[in-house]
């Protein structure tokens, strides 16, 4: 009876570490300006819950990439309801986008992201509909539309 315990305690275990939830998904994508077609790689963040999609306001000045200003501000709120300390909305960026063979012209607000530079939001996922390998962290854009 002990040895069969063991044998399911040690079960659950391998269980438990097999099915590790993975929480982030994280792409390599190469973005280029429009004008002069210069590129650089970024990670970028899949993110479900964010509405839009977004980029680092300061990674966008070090590349050197050209924004548009917006015709009105959006205010930034953090999860817990507050002001973002990184302020308002106030451009955005334009660029090329390729992620594994897959090109498109992205729309992104610009504003402080901190940690991360880039974040592909609900729109982005909603339109490609990737397979999503959450075990693996691997992502495969076997669905986007022609």
């Amino acid at each position: 009876m002990k040895r069969l315990k063991a044998k399911v305690a040690a079960e659950e275990r391998d269980v438990k570490r097999t099915l590790k939830s993975l929480r982030e998904i994280w792409l390599e994508v190469e973005i280029e300006k429009l004008d002069n077609h210069k590129g650089v790689t970024v990670k970028a963040l899949l993110d479900s819950s964010a509405m839009v999609m977004f980029i680092h306001k300061k990674f966008v000045e070090e590349h050197g990439f050209r924004l548009e200003k917006l015709d009105r501000l959006t205010e930034v709120k953090n999860v817990d309801g507050t002001s973002n300390s990184g302020g308002n909305i106030i451009h955005e960026l334009e660029c090329n986008a390729f992620y594994r063979g897959h090109h498109e012209r992205l729309k992104m607000d610009v504003c402080n992201l901190k940690k991360i530079k880039m974040i592909l939001g609900m729109p982005w996922l909603a339109a490609h509909n990737p397979e999503i390998n959450w075990e693996m962290g691997e992502v495969k854009m076997s669905r986007c539309p022609p």
